[in-house]
């Protein structure tokens, strides 16, 4: 899987504009059908949070560093698969947030094909450090919060 076309869309009323991350599907994502494997998908959403994350705070590695040690671990997440996709297709990773509280985030995600949403996603991501969950930080909080949640 490669990157085509990470960036943002324009502003939001809602918030900050969801992120796409372009993935291709190449042959080692998918079974021996030929669709793409279901868990798959999970390193494809990973992406789109890491690269969302990426876009708005800058490098993980550089965020622990920074933050003593601050760590983003996936706590909930629920799937839908709605449709399936083959290899050499091109698809699309969005990533917006749903929710902030005080420790975690809850980002909906979806793998689109065109304008055609194959996978959604519900993800709560938890903020901890030193096996304990901490407050966002506020620079990043303010930069996540979907409208004037911050």
């Amino acid at each position: 899987m490669s990157a085509i076309e990470p960036g943002t869309d324009g502003p939001s009323e809602d918030g900050p504009p969801p992120h796409r991350l372009g993935v291709r599907v190449y042959y080692e994502d998918t079974d021996f059908s030929g669709f793409v494997y279901h868990a798959s998908y999970l390193r494809f959403l990973e992406r789109g949070r890491t690269e969302l994350l990426r876009a708005l705070a800058g490098d993980q590695s550089d965020l622990h560093r920074d933050a003593r040690g601050l760590v983003f671990v996936v706590r909930r997440m629920s799937l839908d698969f709605l449709r399936p996709a083959r290899m050499d297709d091109l698809l699309t990773v969005v990533t917006r947030t749903r929710a902030l509280r005080g420790a975690s985030m809850q980002l909906a995600q979806e793998v689109r094909r065109a304008d055609a949403v194959l996978v959604a996603a519900e993800v709560t991501v938890a903020c901890v450090r030193d096996g304990r969950a901490v407050r966002l930080p506020d620079a990043l909080r303010r930069r996540l919060a979907p409208g004037d949640a911050a």
